[in-house]
Protein backbone atom coordinates (compact mmCIF):
# COMPACT_ATOMS: atom_id res chain seq x y z
CA UNK A 1 0.00 0.00 0.00
CA UNK A 2 1.26 3.47 -0.86
CA UNK A 3 0.47 6.50 1.25
CA UNK A 4 1.16 10.19 0.75
CA UNK A 5 2.31 12.02 3.84
CA UNK A 6 2.37 15.79 4.13
CA UNK A 7 4.45 17.43 6.82
CA UNK A 8 5.11 21.07 7.67
CA UNK A 9 7.74 22.98 9.57
CA UNK A 10 7.53 22.67 13.33
CA UNK A 11 8.20 25.26 16.05
CA UNK A 12 11.98 24.72 16.15
CA UNK A 13 12.46 25.09 12.38
CA UNK A 14 14.57 28.18 11.68
CA UNK A 15 13.61 29.58 8.25
CA UNK A 16 16.80 31.65 8.22
CA UNK A 17 19.04 28.57 8.15
CA UNK A 18 19.60 26.02 5.39
CA UNK A 19 18.32 22.49 5.93
CA UNK A 20 21.74 21.08 6.77
CA UNK A 21 22.30 23.78 9.42
CA UNK A 22 19.10 23.10 11.37
CA UNK A 23 19.57 21.77 14.91
CA UNK A 24 19.50 17.98 15.05
CA UNK A 25 20.07 17.64 11.30
CA UNK A 26 22.47 14.68 11.49
CA UNK A 27 20.10 12.54 13.56
CA UNK A 28 17.15 13.34 11.31
CA UNK A 29 19.15 12.71 8.13
CA UNK A 30 20.39 9.33 9.41
CA UNK A 31 16.85 8.33 10.41
CA UNK A 32 15.38 9.25 7.01
CA UNK A 33 18.26 7.60 5.12
CA UNK A 34 17.48 4.38 6.99
CA UNK A 35 13.81 4.65 5.96
CA UNK A 36 14.85 5.01 2.32
CA UNK A 37 17.26 2.06 2.57
CA UNK A 38 14.45 -0.05 4.08
CA UNK A 39 12.10 0.85 1.20
CA UNK A 40 9.67 2.62 3.53
CA UNK A 41 10.16 6.08 1.94
CA UNK A 42 9.93 5.74 -1.83
CA UNK A 43 10.09 9.46 -2.76
CA UNK A 44 10.32 12.57 -0.66
CA UNK A 45 11.34 16.18 -0.49
CA UNK A 46 10.30 19.74 0.20
CA UNK A 47 7.53 21.47 -1.72
CA UNK A 48 8.12 24.83 -3.42
CA UNK A 49 7.59 26.92 -0.27
CA UNK A 50 10.23 24.83 1.57
CA UNK A 51 8.02 24.85 4.68
CA UNK A 52 6.17 21.70 3.65
CA UNK A 53 7.36 18.23 2.74
CA UNK A 54 5.69 15.41 0.80
CA UNK A 55 6.63 11.76 1.18
CA UNK A 56 5.49 8.77 -0.85
CA UNK A 57 5.60 5.85 1.57
CA UNK A 58 5.08 2.12 1.18
CA UNK A 59 3.53 0.76 4.39
CA UNK A 60 0.59 -1.40 5.49
CA UNK A 61 -1.41 1.46 7.05
CA UNK A 62 -1.53 5.08 8.15
CA UNK A 63 -0.97 3.89 11.73
CA UNK A 64 2.28 2.23 10.63
CA UNK A 65 3.38 5.47 8.96
CA UNK A 66 2.63 7.53 12.06
CA UNK A 67 4.32 5.03 14.38
CA UNK A 68 7.44 5.03 12.22
CA UNK A 69 7.62 8.81 11.75
CA UNK A 70 7.11 9.32 15.49
CA UNK A 71 10.62 7.89 15.96
CA UNK A 72 12.17 10.69 13.85
CA UNK A 73 14.21 13.01 16.11
CA UNK A 74 12.59 15.98 14.32
CA UNK A 75 8.98 14.90 14.95
CA UNK A 76 7.18 17.65 16.83
CA UNK A 77 10.16 19.98 16.85
CA UNK A 78 11.14 20.56 13.22
CA UNK A 79 8.39 18.57 11.45
CA UNK A 80 4.69 18.17 12.18
CA UNK A 81 2.53 15.69 10.25
CA UNK A 82 -0.48 17.30 8.56
CA UNK A 83 -1.90 14.25 6.77
CA UNK A 84 -1.33 10.60 5.92
CA UNK A 85 -3.57 9.43 3.10
CA UNK A 86 -3.80 6.21 1.08
CA UNK A 87 -2.74 6.72 -2.52
CA UNK A 88 -4.13 4.71 -5.40
CA UNK A 89 -1.41 4.35 -8.02
CA UNK A 90 -2.96 4.26 -11.50
CA UNK A 91 0.16 5.22 -13.46
CA UNK A 92 3.58 3.77 -12.80
CA UNK A 93 6.44 4.34 -15.22
CA UNK A 94 9.05 2.48 -13.19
Amino acid sequence: MFLVTRLRSGPEWDPGRPLEEQSGWRGHAAFVDDLVDAGFVVLGGPLADERRVALAIEAPSADAVNATLDRDPWTGSHLVTDAVEPWTIRLDGR
